[in-house]
């Protein structure tokens, strides 16, 4: 599986990944079935686990996202992160200004998955 790309929707987010070491979600992710949702997303971590490029930039940029998504993403750069030290692995989690509720999601996942994300601050 080389690339993945699911347009996103009202309710699901962008997600783009390549065998390059780039992975990006964006967008709302208020999916009515999260894990039949990123269930493709997932068996693409885990074939691009097997082979990983030498550095895997991560972005997530979501405006929203429900618990069930939560539990996903968080078991999903969970996976991502067992890839050190065969990869070099930088989770970017993005945010718009003021958007304390993500800003501490992402802060929150930090902290379980023990590892530093960058925190970039979107301005409009």
């Amino acid at each position: 599986m080389e690339e993945l790309l699911i347009e996103g929707t009202k309710k699901t987010p962008e997600i783009r990944a390549s065998r390059k070491g780039s992975l990006q979600i964006i967008g709302r992710s208020i999916p009515e079935d999260p894990t039949k949702f990123y269930e493709p997303l997932t068996r693409w971590i885990e074939d691009y686990s097997k082979n990983p490029a030498p550095q895997t930039e991560v972005c997530v940029q979501l405006e929203y996202f429900n618990s069930g998504t939560s539990k996903i993403l968080l078991t999903l750069l969970r996976q991502l992160v067992e890839l050190k030290p065969r990869s070099d692995v930088k989770i970017k989690w993005c945010y718009e200004s003021g958007d304390d509720d993500i800003f501490e999601r992402g802060d929150y996942f930090a902290s379980l998955l023990e590892t530093d994300f960058e925190f970039i601050e979107i301005t409009q």
